[in-house]
């Protein structure tokens, strides 16, 4: 195979929501793959490397260089990286995929597939919570699998969710100027917030609804209280990349307002049926904490679909 150097231009007309979805899914009939990261720091400057190994799939290393300064100071990105694609069988380099493309793509692939299994397939009301870049491919991504759904944005800064709104002329989208009254009236809840502090209530979720969970990524970082985990039958994308990992995990199983047993599934369970609704009265919180094995599926679908 010919060595590639994928663009996000050259990539995106070339992917699938529905594939993406489905390409998480088949990876994970394969064996569980081997994760690691490394972390480096000078100041407030930070190296983040995601390595992945899957037998029969092949090896990825995402490396991520954030330096918060960089706008300020030389006008440019605060975050940069690349993702390199190894070949499986002889360990040759295949690709290199820009490092926004893959994390796109691995982000709402992940919160899709885990709604295609949790959500009701009749959900019509979608909550989009935040107003960035992970909430616009949550938008793309959830209006490919829930084709009639309607959208609801909330964002703690009204005027972004207004403009935010104006981006998706052929969808019915709608702007929430009061959180709680969207959250009771929303069959899916996803959120994409950076926040610390928790503000999403359990007492406002409602029998029925899927709550999918992906901003808080650090021990310190929380979207939903203890309630919203307590009233919830509770999933992950990956036990070995949230539960030890996570605020969103880690907070409520600390403070007992859940055991480490009520993690009921991650997505290696897809295969055997455990990753799933069980009817449709019941919560389901689904907490997307990617991982690089799911960037090294993603890397590997990006690789397969361009021509």
């Amino acid at each position: 195979m010919t060595f590639r150097n994928i663009t996000a231009e050259e990539a995106e007309p070339h992917l699938n929501w529905l594939d993406m979805a489905a390409a998480l899914e088949a990876g994970h009939e394969l064996p569980k793959g081997e994760v690691q990261n490394i972390v480096m720091k000078q100041g407030d400057n930070v190296m983040l490397s995601r390595h992945a190994w899957i037998d029969g799939m092949g090896a990825a290393v995402k490396t991520g260089m954030i330096f918060p300064g960089n706008m300020a100071r030389f006008s440019r990105p605060n975050l940069n990286g690349i993702v390199t694609l190894f070949n499986n069988d002889h360990g040759c380099l295949e690709a290199t995929i820009d490092f926004g493309l893959v994390t796109k793509w691995k982000t709402a692939g992940d919160s899709l597939l885990a709604a295609q299994k949790l959500a009701r397939p009749d959900s019509r009301t979608i909550l989009v919570i935040g107003a960035g870049v992970v909430a616009r491919s949550l938008i793309e991504a959830y209006s490919a699998g829930f084709p009639n759904a309607s959208f609801t944005l909330w964002n703690r800064t009204l005027d972004k969710a207004e403009a935010m709104a104006t981006e998706y002329p052929d969808l019915d989208v709608t702007v929430a100027s009061d959180l709680e009254s969207a959250v009771r009236a929303a069959d899916i809840v996803t959120s994409a917030t950076m926040t610390n502090q928790p503000f999403l209530k359990g007492a406002w979720l409602q029998s029925g609804q899927h709550i999918d969970l992906i901003g808080a990524y650090l021990p310190d970082m929380r979207e939903a209280d203890d309630d919203a985990l307590r009233h919830a039958r509770i999933f992950v994308d990956s036990f070995e990349t949230t539960v030890d990992h996570i605020g969103e995990i880690l907070g409520p199983i600390a403070s007992g307002a859940i055991a480490r047993t009520d993690i009921l599934a991650d997505f290696y369970d897809l295969k055997s049926g455990g990753f799933a609704r069980q009817s449709n009265d019941e919560i389901t919180l689904h907490k997307n904490g990617g991982g690089a094995h799911l960037d090294l599926m993603t890397s590997a679908y990006i690789l397969e679909a361009c021509p």
